[in-house]
């Protein structure tokens, strides 16, 4: 809609505005700020502003007033029927045009080592990274999303005497004492162990020198694991890079680093100047043993990727992580790329309660929420929506019991009802959404042209859901949307008015918006509420 606008005025103001939506929608749709030019005029704002405001006079398109600095203008409700039966007619297309260029982002998320499944507190950047990928997919521009697998280091090793001690006291009756960093869970009593004793027999238990090979097998199967519990909420990954399979590359990588004269040598240990760039102190990449570090692997996959020449490389990990970044960030710098291309994106704690009471979340005791279990209670859907819901800069806190409300209390399915809601009138109405494309919407009243102006402003939602990384930008709008609907719902009378039509034609236009804008969070808009 603002990109219709622009293209109206561009030729006759003889550049590409700038639109701005003003706090005041009764006052203008869009404001195209003046204050760039009167530097460059050498005139006052309102001066520049109510000469533009002239010029573009006498449009059946718009009305355009000058306030202040600002030129502001009105779309015409014959404009917003337009471009109602435009998105209407090419509802497969709706809202998906970038208002930049087309840009390579290569998306790093989820991440979590292969020792367990995944927890509720990977769910929230499992959920932001889907859903910027479809995101930025679906504006035209070219995604490659990635998994890296920490199968490489000690917590591998950990897994492999983990199940091993297990075993032992499981089907050995063993009294085995567990130090608290070891990994439990039923995942490895009703799966790794069964399919170990199964596939190597017992002796694999009690082989100090196959610990790593029981690790890599127990690896394996929680991987599976995680696939299916992503493949269960609608979450597809790429690529999966092992980071083992990259350490081939660490010699080279090292010879880089060298090469910048960043690395150098103390206590027979190579290290990287990153304090140079942001760091609280230089890190060890290679101990005096001749072992990389976790950091070495990381520097290695951010090679490894950087090499590819994305545009953008986005990373979302957890907020324990920030002062990581300043370290890996050198780590790309004395490489020679360009590290301004990397972006980490934190995601703030999640705190899940039920019946008031907070769940307490380790991976490693056993006690750990998981991700599918919550899935299963509330379904995937509720889930991705409500981790999508709070900016991630913030923690989030959710009670399981009531996303399970159906009532307005429950965004979810206050959202979904609104769709449901649509598709209902049309069943009564017995006619298709093609059947009111071409019904005419400039003849509706005021709140109803309101409600299409709201219903027209998904691609600019999204557009700036991506470019500000604000997610959460698109539930408000859609939470926004379906309560606008639901009021015109209760106050107007559809089926039998005079302008029965033209009503369900915004209605449509509701319902197109809400669906696409669901289906860019992983989400299907209910067509019935029942069995919700």
């Amino acid at each position: 809609m603002k990109n219709a606008l622009i293209a109206q005025i561009a030729p006759i103001l003889g550049f590409t505005p700038s639109l701005e939506k003003p706090k005041n929608k009764a006052l203008a749709h869009y404001a195209m700020p003046v204050f760039a030019l009167a530097k460059e005029q050498k005139l006052a704002p309102n001066i520049i502003a109510t000469n533009l405001a002239k010029k573009l006079e006498n449009s059946e398109l718009y009305s355009v007033s000058a306030l202040g600095g600002y030129v502001n203008f009105k779309l015409s409700a014959k404009f917003l029927d337009e471009i109602a039966k435009s998105a209407l007619k090419e509802d497969k297309n709706f809202a998906s045009k970038n208002n930049s260029k087309k840009e390579k982002y290569y998306i790093e998320y989820i991440s979590a080592n292969p020792t367990g499944p995944l927890h509720i507190g990977h769910v929230r950047g499992a959920v932001y990274g889907d859903s910027l990928a479809r995101i930025a997919r679906y504006l035209g521009h070219d995604v490659h999303t990635e998994y890296y697998i920490n199968d490489a280091g000690n917590q591998i090793d950990l897994l492999g005497i983990s199940v091993a001690l297990r075993a032992k006291e499981l089907l050995f009756n063993e009294n085995i004492e567990y130090p608290s960093k070891y990994y439990r869970g039923e995942y490895i009593d009703e799966i790794i162990i069964p399919k170990a004793l199964e596939h190597f027999g017992k002796e694999i238990f009690y082989d100090e020198n196959r610990v790593l090979e029981l690790a890599q097998f127990g690896k394996d199967l929680v991987l599976e694991i995680i696939k299916n519990d992503l493949q269960d909420v609608n979450i597809s990954i790429d690529e999966w890079a092992s980071e083992k399979a990259l350490y081939p590359r660490l010699e080279p990588v090292m010879a880089l680093l060298s090469k910048s004269s960043k690395m150098y040598e103390k206590d027979g240990a190579q290290m990287i100047a990153s304090s140079e760039l942001g760091d609280d102190e230089d890190r060890v990449v290679v101990r005096k043993d001749g072992r990389p570090t976790y950091l070495a692997g990381d520097i290695i996959y951010h090679e490894y990727k950087f090499h590819k020449n994305y545009d953008h490389y986005i990373n979302i990990w957890g907020a324990d992580h920030h002062g990581y970044i300043a370290r890996i960030k050198a780590g790309i710098h004395f490489l020679g790329y360009d590290e301004n291309k990397l972006e980490v994106i934190l995601m703030q704690m999640v705190n899940l309660l039920k019946d008031g009471a907070a769940f307490k979340i380790s991976k490693r005791s056993g006690t750990a929420i998981l991700m599918s279990e919550i899935s299963a209670s509330i379904g995937a859907e509720a889930l991705r929506y409500i981790f999508i819901s709070k900016a991630n800069t913030s923690p989030l806190e959710f009670d399981i019991d009531a996303l399970k409300k159906q009532d307005s209390s429950n965004p979810i399915f206050y959202v979904n009802y609104a769709h449901a809601r649509i598709n209902q009138v049309f069943a009564k109405a017995n006619i298709s959404q093609n059947d009111v494309v071409f019904a005419d919407l400039s003849k509706l009243d005021q709140n109803a042209q309101d409600l299409a102006y709201e219903a027209l402003c998904l691609n600019e939602i999204l557009n700036d859901a991506l470019n500000s990384r604000a997610l959460h930008k698109i539930t408000d709008y859609l939470k926004a949307l379906s309560a606008s609907f639901h009021k015109f719902y209760n106050e107007n009378r559809v089926l039998g008015s005079d302008d029965e039509k033209a009503l369900l034609k915004l209605f449509a236009l509701v319902g197109l918006s809400i669906r696409v804008g669901l289906s860019l969070l992983g989400i299907k808009a209910k067509e019935r509420m029942q069995n919700y």
